[in-house]
């Protein structure tokens, strides 16, 4: 049963890869298999043999039949382009949990009516709506929406858009697995109103209770040090953990404990296990009625499916409930059950119910992991000690998820093993038990218990955090070396007395040895990186990178140095930059730079923020950005070409005419970066610079801004390309089209970051290179480039 499962799968899988969806007509062929099988009945080798292929082949297909059926009842739901943007009135069912920010309230929303005539709007759709007030650093009044309230919203909506970066997260694919086809936002004076302060329906209910917890936890602990990881712990909120708590719990090694895995489902379902196993043995009445083991495996399988939907039914939760399931059904029908029978149902379950799940990193970590674990635990001939078999688990599984940890994470604990000794007794048999208890019980005491206890646990994690050495970080390693790696896993963990064990250990090092190709002497690696309405720029020679820019803040605790910038570098191997340019004083510039500078090694700081800045201080030592300044890094030319002093000097000038101003040039071709001046700063390099304007590739000054690219500077450059690095829908509808006309006519061949991600350019000995992300990573849910701008475009080649 096992092996069809796991290539049900693999179809799920291949299907997920697609460019586009295929047509389901196909799948008509899948009708000949009965036939098929009835045709090769016999005893003959051959027969079984063709047998076999034949329900293998069937398995193959029918996953990815499956995944693509429901692909297209999913992807049918969308938002109409045409109606992007616009009021509409909807009347629908706050679904989720809703999570507090600074200024606003987010939370998911079913929609059940329209009363905008002509309308079409999806089932499921994300909204934002923002507080009022919140000046003069006084906070926002938050509106106050709960789980289960049925609302009459204006709402303005967008279909699903996310920045597609390499190595960088998926957030339309999110989308698209929680069956979130638009986001949007309530319009503030739209004429919303509460009609029912109670639906009724059991996944209403499930997040009322989260919200219920929620609240409790918030009560009893309120800015406890550890109040976010018990909330994290008790109904998976694992927004509530600060940054500076996931950065030390991830580079320990136990960021799987801090949500709800199914190392605890499983302690909680023991619990409940015992428990009622315990008390029905004690009374003849209950063990005449039912046996002790059938009620306990009930019990211990409904704790753990309260306890997962509480938890907000992660891909970990699921497939520990569907796990013990099949265990408790087996013991109910007095059948035994092998224990990769076991995992290969639960598999299959997983992903008849959410064919997406394959997306997500904690499915192949949690599935992995069960698996290794029953590899080296299952069918052993001696039963050792517990102690030897608890250390043999903890290696196994710490060698084993070292390929896929570099390859989702590219970062690996070295003192994991030791961490999670501690913490995963502390956390899974103490914290969470306690917690939970508190959470529902009315004594503060219980939950500020596990708090402290909690708190005593992060602090020791902090301390084996700051050990030198605690982590190991990489490159993205290809993936063929992380598929050869895992067989090398294989062949170390099998069992004592199969010869040359250790040649596992050599199929380690392509993983580790096969490193990012460099740009030749002389070249340049140029990624204009895709942050939404901002601008970060790396350049990359051989032995130097050089980030200009560091894109927007997206909140508290989100920003482009973190989720895009940073992750990144990691996986391009740039693991310290030689300078940073922070070209002026402006959030969608400078929003990423205190992540970037606390999580990468910065040599020199370029910039033109004012004197007393807190990135100033934070930061290495500073120089202020100042025409003629100039340097040569392997064969490539950089130069500042603006601001000048007086500059700098002028009080009442903007900021974005203070930008620092940078072109590099190599022996084939120049790039020039004019962060966000305007038209003031285009005359003043006009009239100082304008032999040094010319340059093959032009970054959009101020994103494409009326305001910017005048005909004069426009002329002057004469860009053979221009990148405009702008957000998808953003608020200042960059850029404005009178602006990319004037490229146009020019013969610019124009890309742009919220169309097609990313776009990456190599100037080498053939010239210039330019690539863009959104095509070389498509997929049937990732809106495609626009047509006018096909792999085909004179300026993708020259």
């Amino acid at each position: 049963m096992a092996l069809p499962i796991i290539l049900f799968a693999f179809g799920v899988w291949l299907l997920q890869l697609q460019p586009a969806l295929p047509p389901l007509a196909w799948a008509a062929w899948l009708a000949t298999s009965p036939l098929l099988l009835a045709l090769l009945q016999g005893d003959g080798g051959l027969s079984r043999v063709l047998r076999r292929i034949v329900i293998l082949a069937t398995a193959l297909a029918c996953g990815f039949a499956w995944a693509a059926w429901q692909a297209h009842v999913r992807m049918a739901d969308a938002l109409p382009p045409g109606w992007e943007g616009r009021d509409i009135t909807v009347v629908g069912v706050v679904a989720t949990l809703p999570q507090i920010y600074e200024r606003s309230v987010r939370f998911e929303f079913d929609v059940e009516q329209l009363q905008t005539p002509d309308a079409q709007v999806p089932q499921r759709i994300a909204l934002s709506w923002w507080g009022s007030g919140g000046r003069d650093g006084a906070a926002a009044r938050l509106p106050e929406v709960h789980p289960g309230e049925r609302w009459q919203f204006t709402v303005r909506l967008k279909r699903p858009h996310g920045l597609v970066n390499p190595h960088g997260f998926d957030y339309e694919a999110w989308l698209l697995e929680r069956g979130v086809r638009a986001t949007g936002y309530v319009r503030p004076k739209g004429g919303h109103r509460r009609l029912e302060t109670q639906v009724q329906s059991p996944a209403y209910a499930v997040e009322r209770a989260r919200e219920r917890l929620r609240d409790r936890i918030q009560s009893a602990l309120g800015e406890a040090p550890a109040a976010g990881v018990i909330a994290a712990l008790v109904i998976g909120d694992q927004r509530a953990i600060p940054p500076e708590q996931w950065q030390v719990v991830t580079r320990t090694g136990v960021n799987h404990l801090m949500s709800i895995s199914g190392l605890h489902v499983t302690m909680l379902s023991g619990l409940a296990f015992a428990l009622v196993n315990f008390a029905w043995r004690r009374s003849a009445r209950l063990t005449l009625a039912l046996p002790a083991v059938k009620a306990a495996a009930l019990a211990g399988l409904l704790a753990a499916l309260a306890y997962a939907l509480l938890a907000g039914f992660a891909v970990p939760a699921q497939r520990t409930v569907y796990m013990l399931a099949v265990v408790a059904a087996a013991l109910w029908m007095g059948r035994a059950t092998a224990a990769r029978e076991v995992l290969a149902i639960a598999l299959l379950v997983v992903l008849l119910i959410d064919p997406w799940a394959v997306l997500a990193a904690g499915f192949w970590l949690s599935f992995g992991a069960v698996a290794i674990i029953l590899f080296v635990t299952a069918g052993r001939l001696k039963t050792a000690h517990w102690l030897v078999t608890w250390l043999r688990v903890q290696w196994a599984v710490t060698l084993a998820l070292l390929p896929v940890l570099l390859a989702l994470f590219q970062q690996v604990s070295l003192i994991s093993p030791v961490a999670n000794a501690l913490a995963i007794p502390l956390v899974s048999l103490v914290v969470v038990p306690l917690a939970l208890a508190g959470a529902v019980l009315p004594f503060d005491g219980i939950l500020q218990f596990s708090q402290w206890l909690m708190n005593g646990c992060l602090l020791a994690l902090e301390w084996l955090g700051g050990l030198p050495d605690a982590a190991w970080e990489q490159h993205a390693p290809p993936a063929w070396t992380v598929a050869v790696a895992l067989m090398g896993t294989v062949w170390l963990l099998l069992p004592r007395g199969f010869p040359a064990r250790w040649i596992g250990v050599i199929a380690f090092l392509p993983l580790l040895l096969i490193t990012p190709e460099l740009p030749p002497q002389g070249s340049l690696r140029l990624t204009v990186l895709d942050v939404g309405q901002g601008l970060s720029v790396v350049a990359q020679t051989r032995n130097h990178a050089l980030l200009f820019d560091t894109g927007p803040a997206f909140g508290p605790s989100a920003d482009s140095g973190n989720r895009v910038i940073v992750p990144f570098l990691r996986a391009s191997g740039i693991s310290r930059l030689d300078a940073l340019v922070l070209s002026h004083d402006d959030i969608d510039h400078t929003g990423g730079a205190l992540s970037v500078i606390q999580a990468v090694p910065v040599a020199a700081m370029l910039s033109s923020l004012r004197d007393l800045d807190p990135l100033l201080l934070l930061g290495p030592e500073e120089r202020r950005c100042a025409a003629g300044q100039s340097w040569a890094w392997d064969g490539v030319q950089f130069e500042m070409l603006y601001p000048d002093a007086h500059t700098h000097d002028a009080v009442k000038l903007k900021d974005n005419e203070r930008s620092c101003v940078l072109k590099i040039t190599t022996h084939s071709g120049s790039v020039l970066i004019p962060a966000d001046i305007e038209r003031h700063g285009e005359r003043t390099l006009l009239a100082t610079a304008a032999g040094q304007l010319r340059a093959d590739v032009l970054i959009a000054p101020h994103q494409g801004s009326r305001t910017s690219s005048s005909e004069a500077f426009v002329i002057a450059v004469a860009p053979r390309t221009v990148i405009f690095p702008v957000g998808y829908r953003n608020a200042f509808r960059h850029p404005h089209p009178e602006v990319v006309e004037r490229y146009r006519q020019l013969g610019s061949a124009a890309h742009f970051t919220d169309r097609h991600g990313a776009v990456m350019l190599q100037f080498g000995d053939d010239g210039i290179k330019v690539v863009r992300q959104r095509e070389i990573r498509r997929r049937y849910w990732l809106d495609p480039p626009d047509p006018g701008a096909a792999a085909d475009d004179p300026g993708m080649f020259w």
